[in-house]
């Protein structure tokens, strides 16, 4: 399974009221699951910036990870990036592989 690192922005015109967030995740969230059970969420946190969500998820390919941004788009009503992520200790690890720069 891949990482993937979605960052979500949410319409202006998606919610009616605070209380309305749970109704709208809740929505994205059954489509999600239905349309992709193989994705496994790891995290998701609610940012105080330009964004509103960052989620991490686990998906066995990039075309899944794309359903996964497409529906959030479509019933989450909002924008998002996806960004492929290794874990640093993995990524360490396919550092030292590289060959040694010349001088």
């Amino acid at each position: 399974m891949t990482t993937f690192v979605m960052m979500t922005r949410l319409s202006t015109e998606a919610l009616k009221s605070p209380q309305s967030l749970e109704t709208l995740e809740r929505s994205a969230m059954e489509h999600i699951h239905r349309e992709c059970p193989e994705v496994k969420w790891v995290r998701n946190y609610a940012l105080l910036g330009a964004w509103d969500y960052l989620d991490v998820f686990e998906a066995p390919d990039i075309e899944t990870a794309a359903k996964v941004s497409t529906l959030i788009r479509t019933y989450g009503h909002a924008h998002t990036e996806l960004w492929g992520a290794i874990e640093w200790a993995r990524f360490k690890e396919i550092v030292r592989t590289l060959p040694t720069r010349a001088t």
